[in-house]
């Protein structure tokens, strides 16, 4: 559904987004897969993992391999012009990145939650949306977004001449854009339903009630925000210091930046992470129930009657 050079991006950005959705889930299922007794359950197994892969087979990998046939030229970001300079290849490749990619970001946000580390988990989603909006915006000659606006190489070739303007509206009534948008509904729609759903089944699980400290809706919008919005914004800036001052002092400049925003203890966006409820503990650590612990009978409580046995009369 996107360009081949982003496509593993994106997946990675997905199944670390999918893996810090369930992060509570997943908790609950390594205490059932390692507790006391015979293992019952393998950690292969684990639903929310075979979700995330059946997802990425079904609908971005044949979508990104869709839009490669119809449109070789837009789909390799002009690298190739038409369906002869595709290597046969590119469409394995494209199938087979995103779903591995999807995989190895779900595993890498996976460890860091069941560590107690889920903060770091969820940067593994900030890395991958990183990647791939600066690889749409910026690419690796600064034309990105030329490449992904432009229908064709002619359109590319004639982007200084007919400027952003007529250039994005010539791709907004094209077949491609068309194309694009029928599968995104589809794509994305579902993806963010996903997300929204497994955030709202962990908030129903015990000890979610003192994670969660804003109501739902607003911790949904702080979610999209930190995962989609946050990513975007890093990227333009990105793709602006590299135009700047060059490639090396630009991502100098944008690491510093991104160091000091992300990094520090007392950051706003670790402040705004940890208002959404997303567990910090370790696997190991039982969740207190939300009703709290049961109390123990008092010397009060009532004796229970005594029985009697009676003989009967001979």
């Amino acid at each position: 559904m996107i360009p081949v050079q982003a496509a593993p991006l994106w997946a990675y950005g997905i199944g670390a987004t999918f893996a810090v959705a369930a992060g509570r889930q997943l908790q609950w299922w390594e205490r059932s897969v390692r507790g006391e007794g015979v293992r019952t359950r393998s950690r292969a197994a684990n639903p929310y993992l075979a979700l995330t892969l059946l997802y990425a087979a079904l609908l971005p990998a044949p979508a990104g391999a869709y839009l490669l046939w119809q449109n070789p030229a837009w789909s390799t970001m002009h690298a190739a012009r038409d369906h002869d300079g595709v290597w046969a290849g590119f469409a394995l490749f494209y199938g087979a990145s995103v779903v591995a990619g999807a995989l190895l970001g779900f595993l890498a946000a996976r460890l860091f939650v069941l560590v107690g580390a889920g903060y770091w988990g969820y940067l593994q989603a900030v890395a991958g949306y990183f990647l791939l909006f600066f690889t749409l915006i910026h690419g690796w000659d600064g034309t990105g977004y030329e490449r992904l606006l432009s229908t064709d190489r002619q359109a590319l070739d004639d982007w200084p001449a007919q400027g952003v303007v007529n250039g994005a509206l010539g791709f907004a009534t094209s077949g491609t854009f068309l194309a694009v948008l029928i599968f995104g509904t589809a794509v994305i729609g579902t993806m963010l339903l996903a997300e929204i759903g497994w955030l709202v089944e962990g908030w129903r699980l015990p000890g979610a009630a003192a994670d969660l400290k804003v109501p739902r809706v607003i911790a949904v919008a702080i979610a999209g925000a930190g995962v989609y919005a946050l990513p975007f914004a890093g990227a333009v800036s990105a793709s602006v210091l590299v135009r700047l001052l060059g490639w090396w002092a630009g991502l100098g400049a944008f690491a510093l930046l991104a160091g000091v925003v992300l990094l520090p203890a007392r950051s706003p966006v670790r402040a705004l992470y940890g208002l959404v409820g997303i567990p910090d503990g370790h696997w190991r650590v039982e969740p207190e129930a939300e009703a709290g612990p049961r109390a123990a009978p008092g010397p009060e409580a009532e004796p229970e009657p005594e029985v009697r046995r009676t003989s009967r009369p001979g």
